[in-house]
């Protein structure tokens, strides 16, 4: 058999929860390539980090790879982007034949990417499945923001987001988000200034923000198989997400949760469509009328993807077994509940919705609970790791005292 190489580009929780996956999966470290170390990463035994500021560019990742695989001939490759740059630079690379064959990466073919990459593409596609999604307005530049959205039926405040999340973080500006809620139309004409202004020149996302907490996220992975056709779908309540300015909306506690009512319709999409790959959905309860609204499509795994893990449907396995096994692989979806978390549980139990934190305590006690950090083997291996672990739950405490009072 040959030699199985995990090959991961990032250095986020995103790559982490992969490494741990292909560890517990196959007992293999992971080569990870980045543009610079990361924390989540940093010291860990998992790994065998490389690092090239220019990464991120075509030629330079067309070139690391291509190196890489005549240094490991005969070997296979499972290939996986961690940010949506990556992901895009993979697709691009794969079918342009500039990375070798033996690269077998979980991600959509290019015309499934321009088919979805945007939120706005995201959106129609909705609408010609049934799924409901909030009410939404699509801009192409700053002028076409209409001057009175409150007689458009917008109730302040309102989400203003990119349509190609790609796109706009290559064009940095003070005050950068990646959500913006508009308490007024002013306020709403000043953020669309400042997005386009910044050199971005996509499309932009006007949208009703649905009233609710953190608890009234879910998010959904799912995982198509080479014949495009869904072979796994994990479903799982949000309890708390990410405040900071670049960290909003990233999960960082789930409890994994069942129920096909939510899961089906975007199944019958990915299916009818022909999907390949790993896709992660954010999904929003309003309780104004209990209908699930779809937010969001990533075109990858999620960076919470270790919940998926955890729920029973090891991320890593399933890739291998499609991809480099060839396996026919019959559809799971995960019914296994546990509580996943990045975060110290002291911060759930203070800032979580109430009953949401009572039954995150009950798994604690019955040992149906993960941290994606606090991973024994790898902490054994390596003191410093645990130390720079500790530090990062303890700044984890000081951004939530920070900005959760300002955005929960």
């Amino acid at each position: 058999m040959a030699e199985i190489i995990p090959v991961l580009l990032g250095g986020d929780l995103n790559t982490y929860n992969l490494a741990r996956a292909f560890d517990e999966a196959y007992s293999i470290k992971s080569r990870v390539f980045g543009r610079y170390p990361l924390s989540a990463t940093k010291y860990s035994s998992l790994i065998i980090p490389s690092y090239d500021p220019n990464l991120n560019n075509a030629d330079v990742l067309a070139d690391t790879l291509t190196k890489f695989a005549a240094e490991h001939e005969g070997a296979e490759f499972a290939l996986f982007g961690c940010t949506d740059d990556y992901v895009s630079l993979i697709i691009e690379l794969r079918e342009s034949g500039r990375i070798p064959d033996s690269y077998k990466a979980p991600h959509p073919s290019m015309g499934m990417r321009d088919m979805f990459a945007e939120k706005a593409d995201f959106y129609e596609k909705c609408g010609a499945y049934g799924i409901p999604h909030p009410k939404t307005l699509i801009i192409k530049n700053a002028d076409e923001l209409p001057r009175d959205l409150h007689a458009l039926g917008f109730e302040f405040p309102i989400v203003i987001k990119p349509s190609s999340s790609a796109e706009y973080w290559h064009h940095e500006f003070p005050d950068m988000y990646k959500v913006f809620f508009a308490e007024s139309q002013a306020d709403a004409e000043s953020i669309v200034s400042r997005i386009y202004g910044s050199g971005y020149d996509r499309r932009v996302i006007i949208q009703e923000r649905v009233p609710g907490t953190d608890g009234s996220m879910r998010v959904l992975t799912t995982y198509s198989g080479s014949d495009g056709k869904v072979k796994m779908m994990c479903l799982g309540h949000v309890l708390l997400e990410e405040h900071t300015p670049h960290g909003l909306g990233n999960h960082a506690a789930i409890i994994t949760d069942h129920d096909p009512a939510i899961t089906a319709p975007f199944r019958a999409m990915l299916d009818d469509v022909g999907y390949t790959g790993f896709c992660n959905f954010d999904i929003r309860y309003d309780a104004r009328d209990g209908r699930y609204l779809a937010l969001d499509m990533n075109l990858r795994q999620g960076r919470s993807n270790y919940y998926v893990t955890a729920a029973g449907a090891n991320v890593a396995e399933l890739v291998v077994r499609d991809l480099i096994f060839g396996e026919d692989i019959e559809f799971i979806e995960t019914d296994r509940e546990v509580l996943w978390r990045s975060i110290p549980f002291s911060i759930v139990k203070k800032y979580a919705d109430q009953e949401l934190a009572k039954r995150a305590s009950a798994l604690m006690r019955d040992g149906r609970a993960v941290h994606s950090f606090y991973y024994a083997p790898d902490l054994r291996r390596r003191p410093q790791r645990a130390l720079g672990i500790a530090y990062v739950m303890h700044r984890q405490k000081q951004k939530y005292k920070k900005y959760m009072p300002k955005n929960g």
